[in-house]
């Protein structure tokens, strides 16, 4: 990096990284986090946000998930299926952060919030759900349909299990409230968070004695932090600053995660059929990969990447439309620069479709600053890094997501019957081989109407300071510190 970007970065961060005092003769030292994105409602377990809260280990769900997406225990011991609904046994001897016992009631109450929350957590799309108390070790969930993913869809972290004093207020208020390994005890707006170790923890004895936690959005600083010794842990190290580090200090994981661009289906130029497929036509996503990515991503087959390794197997050839002449149609592509790479990603975009004839403007935020736009359809087209199977271990919650004509994340504003339908079924399937070949079918429905044009898989690539053991790398972006995290 030239000096006088290591010298902003330098500035940047100083100060950012104070860490909260330790106590205790065994207390050791905070493990200290360099975040990408800032909180965007709060620390709501309702919104994106609640991945941060179990990336702390602060707030648990009933169920957790395997490598293979398998549910397991979590605060539920067990659970069986009967028809619509599905009985769960709670863990005894959990307590939320406030001392309070996690009880049926409080299971019903954290799961009842979600499910009437406008907008819903992604998880719940399409799903109509209702909570009661069996008896207070006990609850069954019931489902409008038959839903043979209950115990996944419990997993994710939007769907946490909080105490009563999280609910007070109009907003869901996650401080103290938890029952991880770690007690969220402050926030600081979208600049800092800090967490202490639990000792009262159902499940053992953190081995650091707390989190210090600093949001750092550009991705150069992040970097700067950890090769200056200010931070432990830093996520998403863009690639342009990976190959200035340490290769000993960087994990490189392939992520369930697609580089898309979503196409506007509903009004202007991309409401025509032959200009989306134009546009697909004219992406050159390998040359993305070597310039932008420094081969550090896989090239797109399709929305599901080498993270899903069944997925490519059970693909075919998909019809699309013909492509039409742009003719000089002007076009604006937005996206965000939370991830370093995305506004490259744009850029080289822009000059690969005015190559092929369109006029291309791009706007670049925040993301917090342009997502709403985005869901409004503002622009004709919009670049998104997504997480395919990020809430449910299941990617056919984020196809109903994002491609549903009712979908809460339908960026390409679709409403197409055959999508719909196909969708529909894949929700529909018990899970195993069928289920899978369900999902690939709605997701060559997807593809057909050019709604999307998956171009890259990522990896992300994440540092850890060499005295940090225990860190955390997964694909699902749900862990980070761990109850075996600390440092040396």
């Amino acid at each position: 990096m030239p000096f006088p970007a290591a010298l902003a970065a330098s500035a940047l961060l100083a100060g950012c990284f104070a860490t909260t005092e330790a106590t205790g003769t065994d207390a050791g030292e905070r493990v200290r986090v360099a975040m990408m994105q800032p909180p965007r409602s709060g620390l709501s377990p309702l919104s994106d946000d609640a991945f941060k809260l179990s990336r702390w280990s602060t707030a648990e769900t009933l169920v957790k998930l395997d490598a293979d997406g398998d549910a397991r225990p979590a605060l539920a011991t067990e659970w069986k299926q009967s028809g619509r609904s599905w009985t769960f046994t709670l863990r005894e001897g959990v307590t939320f952060h406030d001392g309070t016992e996690l009880t049926a009631e409080a299971v019903v109450r954290s799961l009842t919030r979600a499910a009437g929350a406008s907008p819903k957590p992604r998880i719940l799309d399409g799903v109509e759900l209702t909570v009661e108390a069996m008896d207070a070790a006990t609850v069954t969930v019931t489902t409008a349909e038959e839903d043979p993913l209950v115990p996944q869809r419990l997993s994710s972290p939007q769907l946490s299990i909080l105490a009563a004093k999280a609910y007070r207020g109009k907003t869901v208020n996650p401080v103290g409230a938890g029952t991880g390994p770690f007690e969220l005890t402050r926030v600081n707006g979208t600049s800092s968070a800090a967490l202490d170790r639990y000792d009262d923890y159902w499940g053992g004895t953190a081995k650091a004695p707390g989190i210090d936690v600093t949001f750092v959005p550009d991705g150069t600083a992040r970097a700067a932090a950890l090769r200056s010794g200010e931070a432990d842990i830093v996520e998403a190290v863009p690639v342009s600053q990976a190959a200035l580090l340490d290769e000993d200090l960087i994990t490189e994981v392939p992520m369930p995660r697609t580089n898309t661009l979503y196409l506007n289906t509903e009004k202007g130029a991309f409401q025509d059929p032959a200009l989306r497929a134009a546009a697909r036509e004219a992406i050159d996503a390998e040359s993305i990969v070597k310039g932008v990515y420094e081969g550090r991503a896989d090239v797109a087959e399709g929305l599901l990447g080498p993270a899903l390794p069944w997925a490519s197997g059970l693909r075919e050839p998909v019809r699309r439309a013909k492509a039409g002449d742009p003719d000089g149609r002007t076009i604006t592509i937005g996206t965000f620069t939370d991830r370093a790479e995305l506004p490259e990603v744009a850029a080289a975009l822009q000059q690969q479709l005015q190559k092929a004839g369109f006029r291309v403007k791009l706007e670049v935020r925040e993301y917090a600053n342009i997502e709403s736009d985005a869901l409004a359809g503002a622009f004709d087209a919009f670049i998104l890094s997504r997480a395919t199977v990020l809430d449910s271990g299941d990617p056919a919650a984020y196809l109903y997501s994002d491609f549903a004509s009712d979908g809460s994340f339908n960026i390409s504003q679709l409403a197409d019957p055959a999508v719909d339908k196909a969708l529909h079924k894949a929700g529909a399937t018990p899970t195993g081989d069928a289920r899978r070949q369900a999902v690939i079918d709605a997701e060559a429905a997807v593809l057909a109407t050019d709604a999307a044009v998956p171009m890259l898989h990522e990896r992300v690539i994440q540092g850890d300071a060499a005295d940090v053991v225990g860190a955390a790398h997964d694909p699902r972006e749900r862990e980070l510190v761990t109850l075996d995290t600390h440092v040396k």
